[in-house]
């Protein structure tokens, strides 16, 4: 038990952003907005977290990791405000909209750390967040208070009600009197929010400092875990898990003898194909949101078809 319990801690810190990134994206689907930002809001979260704790990191001490996550949480709602205004406002296709988040994201955050730091790259922090309870990070109680909170409000209060709602039947949710593009307005800024919380809990407990390279296509594995956990936030929570767990042993089976031999790269590309092989390997026997990926309200031809 004693040999496995560091497994089980990098499995822990490594399915912790994961699963709140997959509530990111849950919450959004659920509502009718598909969200494939996830990876550029992560990204823009893991850029403050980073810079924000290195500025606070030795006038505000420990809380400074804290501060940190809160300016995480509001620049993820920033970046998803342009996809809120183009899918929501605007009627736009809601995945063109997401790749350009992803791209505007990997640009802009560069940027940003060219202008304030002089390099592609945030200065290096002392210490993220530090383990705590039984030697896990924060981030684990975070992510399973993020998932029980997500089931507790879709499945327990009037307002996850009318959410789920105007994911399935907007027609009816508006006719019921639901502001369906208002809900699914709230919804996606909740969503970048989460992904910019997952994010900078990455960065924090990965690493020392944010790079291009620090979110490596976790959004896209949270994105499959959405779509795995057939839309619940035990199943996504149950995904994002076998996922981390696909991350965890791909840094442990490094230091085998009998895989010494394999390039690196095989070890970076384990999760990733296991993220395929089990959307395919597994049966569709869930349905996403009816209403996911329409504008509202429905556009009609001059004839009255759609």
């Amino acid at each position: 038990m004693a040999e496995f319990l560091p497994f089980l801690r990098t499995l822990a810190m490594m399915a912790a952003p994961l699963a709140i990134a997959g509530m990111a994206g849950l919450v959004s689907e659920r509502s009718g907005v598909v969200n494939v930002a996830l990876e550029g809001l992560m990204g823009a979260g893991a850029f403050a977290a980073a810079a924000v704790h290195y500025a606070l990191e030795g006038p505000a001490g420990a809380a400074s990791a804290w501060l940190a996550l809160g300016a995480a949480m509001a620049f993820g709602m920033v970046f998803a405000l342009p996809h809120a205004a183009a899918t929501v406002g605007l009627g736009a296709n809601q995945v063109i909209s997401g790749m350009g988040i992803n791209l505007l994201s990997s640009g802009l955050t560069v940027f940003l750390c060219k202008a304030l730091f002089g390099m592609e790259r945030t200065p290096v922090f002392g210490l993220g967040l530090l383990p705590g309870l039984w030697g896990f990070y924060p981030t684990l109680w975070l992510a399973l208070a993020v998932v029980a909170l997500t089931w507790f409000w879709l499945y327990r209060l009037p307002s996850g009600l009318r959410l789920r709602a105007c994911g399935e039947h907007p027609e009816a949710a508006e006719s019921a009197g639901v502001p369906v593009r208002r809900v699914r307005c709230l919804a996606v800024l909740a969503s970048g929010a989460l992904a910019g919380l997952a994010g900078g809990g990455m960065v924090l407990t990965h690493t020392i400092q944010f790079t291009r390279g620090t979110i490596g296509g976790a959004g896209f594995m949270a994105l499959a875990a959405v779509s795995l956990g057939r839309w619940r936030p035990g199943g996504v929570g149950m995904a994002a898990s076998l996922f981390g767990l696909a991350v965890a042993a791909s840094v442990y089976a490094v230091n085998l003898d009998a895989l010494r031999r394999l390039p690196p790269d095989f070890f970076s590309m384990l999760p990733y194909a296991v993220s395929l092989l089990v959307l395919v390997a597994l049966p569709n026997t869930g349905s996403s949101p009816r209403a996911a990926g329409s504008a509202w309200p429905i556009r009609r031809g001059p004839g009255g078809s759609r």
